[in-house]
């Protein structure tokens, strides 16, 4: 993906190892001080475990070592069990959580005894060593993952190139079955960092992994970006950048080729999300890059004449990403609207491929009151945590619809389904993505980072979201709209392109629905 990052500082070893939690990136650090949720917490027994002392192993010869390291390497992670959990249900945490567990000495001692390069050996046994103790899977795809090291061990033993390494990693890593956890190379996550502040040079495109098929799919482009210019379109499948099959790519190193410098190019191959499976659909188009501007939030009343005559204001909001600042400027953003005469809402999360989950979840306290449940984490061992609000205070209480559709991943569909489970919305649109994992995200001692499923996620209701998605309670057709309704969409074609959208439309015969009903009682 090629979105917003939050700047994430973590200490490289021997200091201890940070784990930053995502969903398809969500941030969590160490300055926890709101009291807006509730969680239920576990113990943590990582305390208790210790690494092998590196003088107890019999170096004999290298397999030997290998399998010392195998049995040795306990418990290098085993407080991110309860980071999993503890980490995605705090939103609690006024930015965020971070879990710090002590890296031993051992390791080093035992690479000692490896020819150059050593780095390579050690950034595998840390990305075993997490995947051992935090992975969703616990029997990782039904297969030995001690073994899984030693062969690994056996095959990176001799490389020279840093690139082959973590390719050797990452084959390592795809015998999980999960395309969500990978390691990427210290450029990459570099890149993946940019972009807090909003600004980035590039082509203006979100970019993920659709988890069905291992293609790199076109979640959305930034409004009036290179990308938006040159035709591309959401659902649209990347083929080649620059010449470049991306057959194996993830989001992360494709998105570092699409950016670079504002006035140069980059040729893309694409696929046409509506064409699948013709050649037809298949077209080169080179973008040249630019400034990306990445504001979260725009916003403006819409002038709604009710089924009685009455000419109402509608506030729409669109939120195009889960920033850092997404919440707070929400809150503004609502005020505003409440401030101008707003009777009604309609917050569009169409093409909103997610971002930080804490900043769906505090966008959510926006519009709810209460102690209302807003999302149910699984561990690994299967248990259900809720996340509930504490004393939760609305800022409005007008009726609310949300419009999404296939583009509206993770964060978005937290949020979606939090206002619909608790009867706060009515969700208007196509079935979004359905991406229910959590991901972990940590710096590895030579810069790399390492993401890690740690978790899934379901629906206050319960309802499963991965691979499934949210089905919205009505679609966007103009058909099912009432015959008074109807006269009017007769007159919309003089007005703005916004009125004239079809879901926009849709949304508000549900706002009319819903005031009638209001009414009524």
């Amino acid at each position: 993906m090629e979105p917003l990052a939050p700047k994430i500082i973590s200490p490289k070893s021997p200091n201890p190892i940070s784990v930053k939690l995502y969903p398809h990136r969500f941030w969590c650090s160490n300055r926890c001080k709101s009291k807006k949720w509730s969680m239920p917490m576990r113990s943590c027994a990582s305390d208790n475990v210790k690494l092998a002392e590196s003088s107890k192993l019999q170096l004999n010869n290298r397999k030997d070592l290998i399998e010392s390291i195998a049995k040795g390497f306990v418990g290098f992670a085993a407080a991110a069990t309860a980071l999993a959990s503890i980490c995605f249900d705090s939103p609690a945490f006024a930015e965020s959580l971070t879990v710090a567990f002590p890296a031993s000495r051992a390791p080093e001692v035992i690479f000692s005894f490896f020819s150059p390069p050593v780095e390579f050996q050690r950034t595998l046994v840390e990305a075993w060593g997490l995947i051992r103790e935090t992975f969703v899977d616990p029997t990782f795809n039904h297969q030995d993952w001690d073994s899984k090291l030693q062969q690994t061990m056996v095959e990176i033993f001799p490389l020279k190139s840093a690139d082959a390494a973590y390719g050797k990693i990452s084959g390592m890593l795809s015998t999980l079955g999960d395309p969500f956890t990978r390691i990427i190379s210290p450029k990459e996550y570099q890149s993946f960092r940019i972009g807090s502040d909003g600004n980035l040079q590039g082509v203006g495109l979100f970019i993920s992994v659709e988890p069905r098929t291992g293609h790199l799919v076109v979640l959305s482009c930034v409004e009036d970006s290179p990308a938006a210019r040159a035709g591309i379109h959401e659902g649209d499948e990347l083929i080649e950048i620059n010449g470049e099959r991306l057959d194996g790519i993830d989001s992360e190193a494709a998105a570092l080729k699409l950016r670079g410098r504002a006035g140069t190019s980059v040729t893309v191959k694409v696929h046409s999300g509506k064409d699948v499976g013709r050649e037809s659909g298949i077209r080169e188009v080179n973008i040249p890059r630019g400034y990306i501007k990445l504001s979260p939030i725009s916003r403006t009343i819409i002038p709604h004449r009710t089924p009685d005559g009455h000419l109402t204001k509608t506030g729409y909001v669109k939120l195009s990403a889960f920033s850092q600042t997404a919440a707070a400027d929400m809150a503004n953003t609502i005020h505003e609207l409440e401030s101008e005469g707003a009777h009604s809402y309609i917050l569009d999360l169409r093409n909103n491929p997610g971002g930080l989950v804490k900043a769906g979840l505090d966008v959510a306290q926006i519009w709810l009151d209460g102690d209302e449940t807003l999302v149910n984490a699984v561990d690994r061992e299967g248990h259900t945590l809720p996340i509930n609000m504490v004393d939760g205070h609305a800022i409005t209480h007008d009726p609310l619809v949300v419009l999404v559709n296939e583009g509206s991943a993770s964060a978005s569909e937290i949020l979606a389904g939090a206002l619909h489970d608790n009867g706060r919305a009515i969700l208007v649109g196509h079935k979004t993505f359905g991406k229910g994992k959590i991901q972990s995200v940590t710096e590895l001692h030579d810069g790399s980072a390492l993401f890690v499923t740690v978790a899934k996620y379901l629906s206050p209701a319960l309802h499963d979201i991965d691979h499934v998605g949210i089905t919205p309670d009505v679609q966007c057709t103009t058909d099912m709209l009432s015959s008074p309704k109807e006269s009017l969409l007769k007159n919309k074609s003089s007005v703005s392109s916004l009125e004239a959208d079809s879901c926009i439309m849709v949304a508000e015969h549900e706002l009319d629905v819903q005031e009638s009903r209001g009414t009524a009682s």
